[in-house]
Protein backbone atom coordinates (compact mmCIF):
# COMPACT_ATOMS: atom_id res chain seq x y z
CA UNK A 1 0.00 0.00 0.00
CA UNK A 2 1.41 3.35 -0.47
CA UNK A 3 2.34 5.78 1.66
CA UNK A 4 2.04 9.49 2.13
CA UNK A 5 3.27 11.67 4.70
CA UNK A 6 3.92 15.33 4.65
CA UNK A 7 4.94 18.05 6.59
CA UNK A 8 3.56 21.18 7.04
CA UNK A 9 4.16 23.37 4.21
CA UNK A 10 6.42 26.18 5.92
CA UNK A 11 5.49 30.40 5.99
CA UNK A 12 7.67 32.36 3.84
CA UNK A 13 7.76 35.53 6.30
CA UNK A 14 11.17 34.72 7.63
CA UNK A 15 14.07 32.29 7.36
CA UNK A 16 13.76 28.26 8.75
CA UNK A 17 14.28 27.31 12.54
CA UNK A 18 14.77 24.58 14.59
CA UNK A 19 10.50 24.08 14.61
CA UNK A 20 10.45 23.62 10.76
CA UNK A 21 13.70 20.95 11.03
CA UNK A 22 11.89 19.29 13.95
CA UNK A 23 8.85 18.41 11.78
CA UNK A 24 10.57 18.03 8.57
CA UNK A 25 12.81 15.28 10.07
CA UNK A 26 10.21 13.24 12.21
CA UNK A 27 8.81 12.74 8.64
CA UNK A 28 11.97 12.36 6.96
CA UNK A 29 12.22 9.38 9.81
CA UNK A 30 9.16 7.61 9.00
CA UNK A 31 9.39 7.91 5.11
CA UNK A 32 12.91 6.45 5.09
CA UNK A 33 11.67 3.57 7.80
CA UNK A 34 8.95 2.70 4.84
CA UNK A 35 11.22 2.38 2.18
CA UNK A 36 13.37 0.25 4.07
CA UNK A 37 10.36 -1.91 4.91
CA UNK A 38 9.71 -2.04 1.30
CA UNK A 39 6.53 0.37 0.88
CA UNK A 40 6.21 3.18 -2.17
CA UNK A 41 6.84 6.11 -0.36
CA UNK A 42 5.37 9.70 -1.19
CA UNK A 43 7.05 12.72 1.49
CA UNK A 44 6.30 15.90 0.57
CA UNK A 45 7.15 19.53 2.01
CA UNK A 46 6.92 23.14 0.47
CA UNK A 47 6.42 26.52 1.88
CA UNK A 48 3.49 28.51 1.87
CA UNK A 49 3.49 31.72 0.11
CA UNK A 50 0.09 34.00 0.05
CA UNK A 51 -1.56 35.80 2.40
CA UNK A 52 -1.06 39.82 4.29
CA UNK A 53 1.76 38.66 6.54
CA UNK A 54 3.82 37.51 3.42
CA UNK A 55 2.40 40.80 1.48
CA UNK A 56 3.59 43.26 4.67
CA UNK A 57 6.84 41.14 4.91
CA UNK A 58 8.02 41.80 1.53
CA UNK A 59 7.23 45.64 1.60
CA UNK A 60 9.74 45.86 4.54
CA UNK A 61 12.04 44.34 2.96
CA UNK A 62 11.63 46.43 -0.28
CA UNK A 63 10.85 43.64 -2.80
CA UNK A 64 7.76 42.68 -4.31
CA UNK A 65 6.16 39.54 -2.76
CA UNK A 66 7.09 36.97 -5.30
CA UNK A 67 10.85 38.34 -5.71
CA UNK A 68 10.66 38.01 -1.63
CA UNK A 69 9.05 34.72 -2.00
CA UNK A 70 11.51 32.70 -4.07
CA UNK A 71 14.15 34.07 -2.28
CA UNK A 72 12.98 32.73 1.09
CA UNK A 73 11.30 29.76 -0.13
CA UNK A 74 14.66 28.84 -1.64
CA UNK A 75 15.95 28.80 2.17
CA UNK A 76 13.52 25.72 3.28
CA UNK A 77 14.71 24.59 0.20
CA UNK A 78 18.42 24.31 1.20
CA UNK A 79 17.33 23.02 4.82
CA UNK A 80 15.92 20.04 3.09
CA UNK A 81 19.49 19.56 1.90
CA UNK A 82 21.59 20.49 4.87
CA UNK A 83 19.17 18.07 7.31
CA UNK A 84 19.65 15.24 4.77
CA UNK A 85 15.75 15.01 4.36
CA UNK A 86 14.53 12.46 1.62
CA UNK A 87 11.59 14.25 0.28
CA UNK A 88 10.52 12.92 -3.06
CA UNK A 89 8.59 16.64 -3.75
CA UNK A 90 8.37 20.21 -2.57
CA UNK A 91 5.61 22.44 -3.27
CA UNK A 92 5.08 26.26 -3.61
CA UNK A 93 1.72 27.44 -3.46
CA UNK A 94 2.51 30.30 -5.79
CA UNK A 95 3.04 27.08 -8.54
CA UNK A 96 0.26 27.47 -11.45
CA UNK A 97 -0.61 24.42 -10.75
CA UNK A 98 -1.62 24.95 -7.11
CA UNK A 99 -3.96 27.97 -8.12
CA UNK A 100 -5.70 25.50 -10.29
CA UNK A 101 -6.25 23.22 -7.48
CA UNK A 102 -7.26 25.48 -5.35
CA UNK A 103 -9.93 27.40 -7.91
CA UNK A 104 -11.42 23.61 -8.31
CA UNK A 105 -11.82 22.75 -4.90
CA UNK A 106 -13.74 26.07 -4.53
CA UNK A 107 -15.88 25.70 -7.38
CA UNK A 108 -16.74 22.57 -6.01
CA UNK A 109 -17.53 23.57 -2.71
CA UNK A 110 -19.39 26.63 -4.52
CA UNK A 111 -21.42 23.97 -6.34
CA UNK A 112 -22.21 21.90 -3.24
CA UNK A 113 -23.86 24.63 -1.89
CA UNK A 114 -21.32 25.07 1.07
CA UNK A 115 -20.15 28.67 0.17
CA UNK A 116 -21.91 32.10 0.48
CA UNK A 117 -20.96 35.52 0.46
CA UNK A 118 -22.01 37.81 3.11
CA UNK A 119 -20.02 40.33 5.67
CA UNK A 120 -17.28 39.47 8.03
CA UNK A 121 -16.77 41.50 11.40
CA UNK A 122 -14.55 40.05 14.41
CA UNK A 123 -11.05 39.84 15.95
CA UNK A 124 -8.48 39.12 13.54
CA UNK A 125 -4.46 38.09 14.46
CA UNK A 126 -2.23 39.48 11.26
CA UNK A 127 0.45 37.01 12.40
CA UNK A 128 -1.86 33.83 12.68
CA UNK A 129 -3.90 34.54 9.62
CA UNK A 130 -6.46 33.74 11.91
CA UNK A 131 -9.88 35.31 13.55
CA UNK A 132 -10.82 34.48 17.25
CA UNK A 133 -13.93 34.43 19.32
CA UNK A 134 -14.57 36.90 21.92
CA UNK A 135 -13.57 34.23 24.50
CA UNK A 136 -10.22 32.96 23.29
CA UNK A 137 -8.70 36.67 24.07
CA UNK A 138 -6.61 37.89 26.64
CA UNK A 139 -6.21 41.36 27.32
CA UNK A 140 -2.83 43.24 28.44
CA UNK A 141 -2.62 47.07 28.73
CA UNK A 142 -5.70 47.48 26.47
CA UNK A 143 -4.45 45.89 24.08
CA UNK A 144 -6.34 42.48 22.94
CA UNK A 145 -4.31 39.06 22.38
CA UNK A 146 -4.61 35.69 20.69
CA UNK A 147 -3.94 32.42 22.24
CA UNK A 148 -1.04 32.57 20.32
CA UNK A 149 -0.16 35.56 21.83
CA UNK A 150 -0.33 37.73 18.48
CA UNK A 151 -1.97 41.15 18.63
CA UNK A 152 -5.74 40.88 17.25
CA UNK A 153 -7.39 44.04 15.78
CA UNK A 154 -11.15 44.45 14.94
CA UNK A 155 -11.78 44.24 11.06
CA UNK A 156 -15.05 44.49 9.29
CA UNK A 157 -15.21 43.41 5.19
CA UNK A 158 -16.95 41.38 2.89
CA UNK A 159 -16.24 37.95 2.63
CA UNK A 160 -17.14 34.65 1.31
CA UNK A 161 -17.72 31.82 3.88
CA UNK A 162 -17.88 28.41 4.64
CA UNK A 163 -20.68 26.82 6.45
CA UNK A 164 -18.21 25.24 9.01
CA UNK A 165 -21.43 25.56 11.54
CA UNK A 166 -22.89 22.88 9.73
CA UNK A 167 -19.91 20.14 10.65
CA UNK A 168 -19.95 20.43 14.06
CA UNK A 169 -21.96 16.80 14.47
CA UNK A 170 -20.22 15.43 11.32
CA UNK A 171 -16.77 16.23 12.14
CA UNK A 172 -17.59 14.52 16.13
CA UNK A 173 -18.92 11.67 14.85
CA UNK A 174 -15.89 11.53 12.30
CA UNK A 175 -13.47 11.98 15.65
CA UNK A 176 -15.29 9.36 16.82
CA UNK A 177 -15.08 6.78 13.90
CA UNK A 178 -11.51 7.16 13.35
CA UNK A 179 -9.94 7.39 16.87
CA UNK A 180 -6.18 7.64 15.76
CA UNK A 181 -7.38 11.12 13.21
CA UNK A 182 -5.67 13.23 15.84
CA UNK A 183 -2.79 12.32 17.88
CA UNK A 184 -1.25 12.78 20.52
CA UNK A 185 -4.54 11.99 22.87
CA UNK A 186 -4.05 15.75 24.99
CA UNK A 187 -4.48 16.94 21.51
CA UNK A 188 -7.45 15.53 20.47
CA UNK A 189 -9.28 16.21 23.55
CA UNK A 190 -8.58 19.73 22.90
CA UNK A 191 -10.09 19.57 19.46
CA UNK A 192 -12.77 17.49 20.61
CA UNK A 193 -13.90 20.32 23.23
CA UNK A 194 -13.47 22.97 21.08
CA UNK A 195 -15.86 21.47 18.36
CA UNK A 196 -18.05 20.59 20.87
CA UNK A 197 -18.56 24.19 21.98
CA UNK A 198 -20.19 25.15 18.51
CA UNK A 199 -18.61 26.20 15.16
CA UNK A 200 -19.12 29.08 13.45
CA UNK A 201 -19.40 29.59 9.21
CA UNK A 202 -15.66 30.19 8.45
CA UNK A 203 -14.25 33.32 6.61
CA UNK A 204 -12.58 32.19 3.57
CA UNK A 205 -11.70 35.20 1.69
CA UNK A 206 -10.40 38.42 2.15
CA UNK A 207 -10.80 41.73 -0.09
CA UNK A 208 -7.68 43.84 2.41
CA UNK A 209 -4.92 42.47 0.27
CA UNK A 210 -4.21 41.43 -2.98
CA UNK A 211 -1.66 38.43 -2.53
CA UNK A 212 -3.13 35.42 -2.74
CA UNK A 213 -5.59 33.11 -5.04
CA UNK A 214 -7.92 34.88 -6.68
CA UNK A 215 -11.66 33.56 -5.60
CA UNK A 216 -13.06 32.01 -9.22
CA UNK A 217 -15.63 34.41 -10.46
CA UNK A 218 -14.73 37.46 -8.20
CA UNK A 219 -11.75 39.26 -8.82
CA UNK A 220 -12.50 41.42 -5.50
CA UNK A 221 -11.74 38.50 -3.39
CA UNK A 222 -8.50 36.38 -2.06
CA UNK A 223 -8.69 32.78 -0.65
CA UNK A 224 -8.32 32.98 2.78
CA UNK A 225 -4.67 31.50 3.43
CA UNK A 226 -5.59 28.61 5.15
CA UNK A 227 -7.79 27.48 2.38
CA UNK A 228 -4.96 27.94 0.01
CA UNK A 229 -2.50 26.30 2.20
CA UNK A 230 -3.99 23.61 2.97
CA UNK A 231 -5.06 22.64 -0.57
CA UNK A 232 -1.68 21.66 -1.03
CA UNK A 233 -1.51 18.33 -0.06
CA UNK A 234 -4.23 17.39 -2.83
CA UNK A 235 -2.66 19.62 -5.19
CA UNK A 236 0.89 18.09 -4.99
CA UNK A 237 -0.88 14.54 -5.88
CA UNK A 238 -2.44 15.82 -8.85
CA UNK A 239 -6.09 17.32 -7.26
CA UNK A 240 -8.15 18.29 -9.69
CA UNK A 241 -7.06 15.10 -11.54
CA UNK A 242 -8.30 12.05 -9.63
CA UNK A 243 -7.34 9.83 -11.94
CA UNK A 244 -3.59 11.07 -12.20
CA UNK A 245 -0.80 8.71 -11.48
CA UNK A 246 -0.10 10.29 -7.98
CA UNK A 247 -3.36 10.10 -6.72
CA UNK A 248 -3.15 6.62 -5.64
CA UNK A 249 -1.10 8.08 -2.60
CA UNK A 250 -4.55 10.42 -1.32
CA UNK A 251 -5.47 9.80 1.60
CA UNK A 252 -2.23 10.83 3.23
CA UNK A 253 -1.11 8.77 6.13
CA UNK A 254 0.15 11.02 8.54
CA UNK A 255 0.08 15.13 8.26
CA UNK A 256 3.21 16.37 10.68
CA UNK A 257 2.12 19.50 12.00
CA UNK A 258 2.98 22.06 15.45
CA UNK A 259 0.37 22.04 17.77
CA UNK A 260 -0.60 25.97 16.66
CA UNK A 261 -1.80 24.83 13.74
CA UNK A 262 -3.46 21.88 14.51
CA UNK A 263 -6.75 23.35 14.46
CA UNK A 264 -6.72 24.30 10.55
CA UNK A 265 -6.07 20.97 10.04
CA UNK A 266 -8.17 18.65 12.19
CA UNK A 267 -11.14 20.59 11.81
CA UNK A 268 -11.32 22.96 8.61
CA UNK A 269 -9.22 20.44 6.62
CA UNK A 270 -11.45 17.57 7.31
CA UNK A 271 -14.56 19.29 6.69
CA UNK A 272 -13.36 21.03 3.19
CA UNK A 273 -12.56 17.42 2.09
CA UNK A 274 -15.70 15.66 3.22
CA UNK A 275 -17.94 19.03 2.07
CA UNK A 276 -15.97 18.50 -1.65
CA UNK A 277 -16.66 14.32 -1.12
CA UNK A 278 -12.98 13.83 -0.52
CA UNK A 279 -11.54 11.50 1.98
CA UNK A 280 -9.90 13.13 4.63
CA UNK A 281 -6.04 11.69 5.87
CA UNK A 282 -5.53 8.92 7.92
CA UNK A 283 -3.78 11.05 10.43
CA UNK A 284 -3.31 14.19 12.07
CA UNK A 285 -0.12 14.74 14.53
CA UNK A 286 0.75 17.63 16.02
CA UNK A 287 4.16 18.00 18.26
CA UNK A 288 5.66 20.03 21.03
CA UNK A 289 7.15 23.25 20.84
CA UNK A 290 11.32 23.66 22.20
CA UNK A 291 12.17 26.50 24.48
CA UNK A 292 16.09 27.28 24.30
CA UNK A 293 18.28 26.90 27.27
CA UNK A 294 15.17 26.61 29.49
CA UNK A 295 13.97 29.86 27.45
CA UNK A 296 10.98 30.71 25.36
CA UNK A 297 12.35 30.76 21.95
CA UNK A 298 11.92 34.11 20.26
CA UNK A 299 13.37 36.65 18.11
CA UNK A 300 12.71 39.53 20.80
CA UNK A 301 15.13 37.45 22.88
CA UNK A 302 18.06 36.65 20.08
CA UNK A 303 17.79 33.09 20.95
CA UNK A 304 16.25 31.92 17.61
CA UNK A 305 18.25 28.31 16.84
CA UNK A 306 18.93 28.01 13.92
CA UNK A 307 19.42 24.39 12.38
CA UNK A 308 22.06 25.08 9.87
CA UNK A 309 24.21 26.37 12.64
CA UNK A 310 23.81 23.28 14.96
CA UNK A 311 24.57 20.91 12.00
CA UNK A 312 28.21 22.73 11.13
CA UNK A 313 29.16 22.76 14.97
CA UNK A 314 28.33 19.16 15.96
CA UNK A 315 27.82 17.08 12.68
CA UNK A 316 24.00 16.28 11.00
CA UNK A 317 23.62 13.00 12.31
CA UNK A 318 24.08 13.67 16.06
CA UNK A 319 21.47 16.69 15.82
CA UNK A 320 18.89 14.38 13.89
CA UNK A 321 19.62 11.69 16.95
CA UNK A 322 19.28 14.42 19.64
CA UNK A 323 16.29 16.00 18.33
CA UNK A 324 14.29 13.17 18.34
CA UNK A 325 15.74 10.87 20.91
CA UNK A 326 15.42 14.13 23.95
CA UNK A 327 11.82 14.95 23.99
CA UNK A 328 8.78 12.62 23.43
CA UNK A 329 7.54 13.79 20.12
CA UNK A 330 4.26 15.37 20.81
CA UNK A 331 5.43 17.04 24.18
CA UNK A 332 7.10 20.46 24.91
CA UNK A 333 11.39 19.86 24.81
CA UNK A 334 13.96 21.98 25.95
CA UNK A 335 16.98 22.47 23.67
CA UNK A 336 19.66 21.93 26.13
CA UNK A 337 23.77 21.98 24.45
CA UNK A 338 24.55 19.81 27.97
CA UNK A 339 22.00 17.50 27.27
CA UNK A 340 23.18 17.21 23.39
CA UNK A 341 26.63 16.57 24.76
CA UNK A 342 25.90 13.29 26.96
CA UNK A 343 23.73 12.24 24.89
CA UNK A 344 26.17 12.55 21.44
CA UNK A 345 28.99 10.90 24.10
CA UNK A 346 26.95 8.80 26.47
CA UNK A 347 25.41 6.83 24.00
CA UNK A 348 26.02 7.53 20.49
CA UNK A 349 30.29 7.50 21.31
CA UNK A 350 30.69 5.31 23.92
CA UNK A 351 27.88 2.96 23.95
CA UNK A 352 27.50 2.44 19.84
CA UNK A 353 30.40 3.80 18.74
CA UNK A 354 32.72 2.04 21.11
CA UNK A 355 31.27 -0.82 20.51
CA UNK A 356 31.39 -0.92 16.62
CA UNK A 357 35.23 0.18 17.03
CA UNK A 358 36.05 -2.90 19.33
CA UNK A 359 34.20 -5.52 17.39
CA UNK A 360 35.75 -4.31 14.23
CA UNK A 361 38.81 -3.67 15.50
CA UNK A 362 39.11 -7.18 16.52
CA UNK A 363 38.46 -9.02 13.61
CA UNK A 364 41.23 -6.27 11.94
CA UNK A 365 43.87 -7.85 14.27
CA UNK A 366 42.79 -11.20 14.74
CA UNK A 367 40.55 -12.63 12.03
CA UNK A 368 42.97 -11.18 9.22
CA UNK A 369 40.54 -8.54 8.43
CA UNK A 370 38.15 -11.61 7.29
CA UNK A 371 34.39 -11.67 8.69
CA UNK A 372 34.48 -14.92 10.64
CA UNK A 373 32.48 -18.32 9.47
CA UNK A 374 28.78 -18.34 10.97
CA UNK A 375 28.53 -20.39 14.06
CA UNK A 376 25.58 -21.96 15.74
CA UNK A 377 23.60 -19.95 18.33
CA UNK A 378 24.86 -21.15 21.49
CA UNK A 379 22.88 -20.60 24.77
CA UNK A 380 25.13 -17.89 26.29
CA UNK A 381 24.20 -16.28 22.67
CA UNK A 382 20.71 -16.14 23.23
CA UNK A 383 20.68 -13.33 25.14
CA UNK A 384 22.31 -11.35 21.64
CA UNK A 385 20.75 -12.97 19.07
CA UNK A 386 17.49 -13.89 19.92
CA UNK A 387 16.03 -10.09 20.00
CA UNK A 388 17.04 -9.10 16.74
CA UNK A 389 14.40 -11.08 15.00
CA UNK A 390 11.78 -8.68 16.94
CA UNK A 391 14.25 -5.69 16.76
CA UNK A 392 12.18 -4.54 13.19
CA UNK A 393 9.03 -5.41 14.04
CA UNK A 394 9.00 -3.36 17.96
CA UNK A 395 10.62 -0.26 16.60
CA UNK A 396 8.26 -0.23 13.64
CA UNK A 397 5.10 -0.17 15.86
CA UNK A 398 6.69 2.78 17.71
CA UNK A 399 7.64 4.72 13.98
CA UNK A 400 4.03 3.86 13.46
CA UNK A 401 2.74 5.70 16.30
CA UNK A 402 5.22 8.37 16.03
CA UNK A 403 7.06 6.68 19.10
CA UNK A 404 10.79 7.91 18.15
CA UNK A 405 12.30 8.52 21.53
CA UNK A 406 11.00 4.80 22.97
CA UNK A 407 11.86 3.38 19.26
CA UNK A 408 15.55 4.58 20.17
CA UNK A 409 15.41 3.69 23.43
CA UNK A 410 14.71 -0.10 22.67
CA UNK A 411 17.27 -0.37 19.96
CA UNK A 412 20.00 1.20 22.43
CA UNK A 413 18.50 -0.94 25.10
CA UNK A 414 19.90 -4.00 22.53
CA UNK A 415 23.22 -1.90 22.18
CA UNK A 416 23.75 -1.84 25.74
CA UNK A 417 23.06 -5.38 26.06
CA UNK A 418 25.59 -6.26 23.68
CA UNK A 419 28.36 -4.10 25.35
CA UNK A 420 27.43 -6.48 27.94
CA UNK A 421 28.14 -9.19 25.78
CA UNK A 422 31.35 -8.33 24.73
CA UNK A 423 32.41 -7.51 28.18
CA UNK A 424 31.65 -10.84 29.55
CA UNK A 425 32.76 -13.12 26.53
CA UNK A 426 35.77 -10.84 26.37
CA UNK A 427 36.71 -12.09 22.89
CA UNK A 428 40.33 -10.48 23.29
CA UNK A 429 41.50 -12.74 25.39
CA UNK A 430 39.94 -15.75 24.06
CA UNK A 431 42.47 -15.77 21.33
CA UNK A 432 44.94 -17.60 23.97
CA UNK A 433 42.35 -19.29 25.50
CA UNK A 434 40.03 -20.52 22.76
CA UNK A 435 40.59 -19.08 19.33
CA UNK A 436 37.45 -20.59 17.79
CA UNK A 437 35.08 -18.97 20.44
CA UNK A 438 36.61 -16.08 20.08
CA UNK A 439 35.69 -16.21 16.36
CA UNK A 440 32.12 -17.11 17.34
CA UNK A 441 31.64 -14.16 19.63
CA UNK A 442 32.97 -11.81 17.36
CA UNK A 443 30.89 -12.93 14.30
CA UNK A 444 27.89 -12.95 16.60
CA UNK A 445 29.00 -9.47 17.51
CA UNK A 446 28.57 -8.57 13.60
CA UNK A 447 25.14 -9.61 13.23
CA UNK A 448 24.12 -7.47 15.91
CA UNK A 449 25.90 -4.69 14.75
CA UNK A 450 24.52 -4.93 11.32
CA UNK A 451 20.72 -5.62 12.79
CA UNK A 452 21.36 -2.17 14.68
CA UNK A 453 22.49 0.09 11.87
CA UNK A 454 20.40 -0.90 9.27
CA UNK A 455 17.69 -0.26 12.16
CA UNK A 456 19.06 3.04 12.78
CA UNK A 457 19.65 3.98 9.43
CA UNK A 458 16.31 6.16 8.80
CA UNK A 459 17.99 8.70 11.88
CA UNK A 460 21.13 8.49 11.30
CA UNK A 461 21.63 7.80 7.41
CA UNK A 462 25.27 9.13 6.88
CA UNK A 463 26.66 7.64 9.84
CA UNK A 464 25.15 4.25 9.73
CA UNK A 465 26.00 3.28 6.14
CA UNK A 466 29.62 4.38 7.09
CA UNK A 467 29.11 1.66 9.53
CA UNK A 468 27.38 -0.54 7.41
CA UNK A 469 30.47 0.02 4.94
CA UNK A 470 32.61 -1.04 7.43
CA UNK A 471 31.25 -4.34 8.30
CA UNK A 472 31.12 -4.83 4.82
CA UNK A 473 27.42 -5.10 3.99
CA UNK A 474 26.36 -4.25 -0.07
CA UNK A 475 24.18 -1.30 -0.84
CA UNK A 476 21.59 -3.51 -1.74
CA UNK A 477 21.27 -5.46 0.78
CA UNK A 478 20.51 -2.58 3.27
CA UNK A 479 16.87 -3.22 3.74
CA UNK A 480 15.23 -4.90 6.86
CA UNK A 481 14.44 -8.24 4.57
CA UNK A 482 18.24 -8.20 3.90
CA UNK A 483 18.88 -8.77 7.64
CA UNK A 484 17.57 -12.49 7.35
CA UNK A 485 20.45 -13.52 5.04
CA UNK A 486 23.79 -13.84 6.24
CA UNK A 487 26.77 -12.34 4.57
CA UNK A 488 28.91 -14.56 3.07
CA UNK A 489 31.59 -15.88 5.68
CA UNK A 490 35.44 -14.74 4.73
CA UNK A 491 34.48 -11.69 3.43
CA UNK A 492 37.23 -8.65 3.80
CA UNK A 493 36.38 -6.29 5.99
CA UNK A 494 37.94 -2.29 5.58
CA UNK A 495 39.48 -1.03 8.54
CA UNK A 496 37.54 0.21 11.10
CA UNK A 497 37.23 4.24 11.47
CA UNK A 498 35.43 6.41 14.69
CA UNK A 499 31.63 7.23 13.88
CA UNK A 500 30.85 9.68 16.62
CA UNK A 501 34.12 12.60 17.53
CA UNK A 502 32.82 13.70 21.50
CA UNK A 503 32.43 17.07 22.70
CA UNK A 504 33.28 18.87 25.32
CA UNK A 505 30.68 19.55 27.82
CA UNK A 506 30.76 22.40 29.90
CA UNK A 507 30.55 22.68 33.42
Amino acid sequence: MPIYLTTPIYYVNDKPHIGHAYTSLATDVLARWHRMSGREVYFLTGTDEHGQKVEKAARDAGQDPQEFTDRVSQAFRDLTVTMGFSNDAFIRTTEKRHYEACQALWKRLQERGHIYLGAYEGWYAVRDEAFYGPDELVERDGVKYAPSGAPVEWVREPSYFFKLSEWTDKLLEFYEANPDFIAPPSRRNEVISFVKSGLADLSISRTSFKWGVPVPGDDDHVMYVWLDALTNYITAVGYPDEKAELWRFWPANVHFVGKDILRFHAIYWPAFLMAAGLQPPARVFAHGWWTNEGQKISKSLGNVIDPIALVEEYGLDPIRYFLLREVPFGQDGDFSRTALGHRLNGELADVLGNLANRTLSLIQRNCEGKLPTLPPVRDVDTTLIAPLADLPVSVGKLLEAQEYHLALEEIFRQIRGANGYITVQAPWALKKTDPTRMTEVLRHLHTALRAYATILQPFMPATMGALLDQLGVPSDARGLEALATPLPDGIDLPPPSPLFRKIEIAA
